[in-house]
């Protein structure tokens, strides 16, 4: 938002519906990619995140937050996840974005957060697709077919000229959504083995809530990008931590990697140490080459940052007071 837009009177509100009206992938692409930037320069920083099971309806929910000096955006993200929300004919994943003017201290927009949330971690692997994957690209893997995959799959094929889609869910049933969508975007899709997947994927996308490995590091090819973007608390894991110790390793932030993403694994078994992990930011910015060869295996563990969040949001707020979708109310 501009110092006019957040001077103006009363609390800013776009809701879910907005927010998908307003924000596109681009658009996406360019705050996470941007943010991801300040991060690695020093201009924005990310506050501890706070997530817990709260005991009740096998619920997770926490915080992210922080701030991003250069753009001025302040805020936290305040929601988790309910695995029987699809139940009830509601997305799993619930969040709000809170904004404050950072020279005030005053709330300045309420955000609904579920379609950014979606929109902004399918930003994040796009974000190193485009930075780290090989240009020669062809197939993409996808090992998750839940909500967050399709978003994940229509932000992928913006960066590569993919010409087909693998795909591997520990529920069968659920893949052939993310077959129509490859069907909308005119790529060849197929169901596969979780070994059949790693023997053709050039790009794997992993989004799933597993806590196990899902993709061994014996199936993994020379030359595979792996964006790793399900692991997001501790004791979740997706990959074998050996594919790690193969590869060179991305992250959004390297303390959450080690914490609560990816690398948590492969750095408490002693595979690698987080001095081995760079900031995907640091490539963006052009102080790491980031791919060095044809052969490299790259991996971008993605946490997920409440910079993020905020990053989209503003964007969001701003967008949807410039066109009239949003509502303006006194507290």
């Amino acid at each position: 938002m501009s110092q006019k837009e957040a001077k103006a009177p009363g609390l800013l509100i776009v809701g879910e519906a907005v927010c998908a009206e307003v924000v596109n992938s681009k658009d996406a692409f360019d705050a996470v990619e941007a943010v991801f930037g300040a991060m690695a320069r020093g201009d924005a920083y990310n506050f501890p995140v706070i997530r817990e099971a709260i005991g009740y309806a096998d619920a997770l929910y926490g915080f992210k937050s922080g701030f991003d000096k250069a753009g001025k955006t302040l805020g936290v993200k305040s929601g988790g996840y309910w695995p029987g929300n699809m139940d009830k004919g509601l997305t799993n994943h619930q969040s709000t974005i809170f904004l404050f003017d950072p020279d005030t201290g005053m709330l300045q927009a309420l955000v609904g957060g579920n379609y950014l949330t979606a929109v902004r971690t399918a930003a994040s692997s796009s974000v190193s697709i485009a930075h780290l994957a090989r240009k020669d690209a062809k197939v993409l893997g996808m090992v998750g077919a839940g909500h967050q995959s399709t978003f994940q799959l229509r932000a992928a094929v913006e960066q590569r000229a993919f010409e087909k889609v693998v795909a591997w869910n520990p529920h069968p049933d659920m893949l052939p959504r993310l077959g129509a969508v490859a069907k909308e975007l005119g790529i060849d899709f197929e169901a596969v083995t979780q070994e059949e997947l790693g023997a053709q994927a050039d790009v794997i996308i992993t989004i799933t809530s597993a806590f196990e490995p899902l993709m061994m590091k014996d199936w993994i090819k020379p030359g595979t990008h792996i964006a790793c973007m399900g692991t997001d608390t501790k004791g979740k894991q997706e990959v074998d931590p050996a594919i790690l110790a193969a590869a060179t390793v991305f992250a959004d932030e390297i303390a959450q990697s080690i914490t609560i993403g990816e690398a948590q694994h492969a750095v408490g078994s002693g595979l690698i140490k987080q001095g081995d992990i760079t900031p995907i930011g640091a490539v963006i910015n052009g102080t790491h080459p980031g791919r060095s060869s044809e052969t490299e295996i790259t991996l971008f563990d993605g946490t997920g940052v409440g910079l993020q969040d905020l990053a989209v949001a503003s964007v969001a707020a701003r967008e949807a007071e410039r066109s009239g979708k949003a509502t303006r109310v006194a507290l």
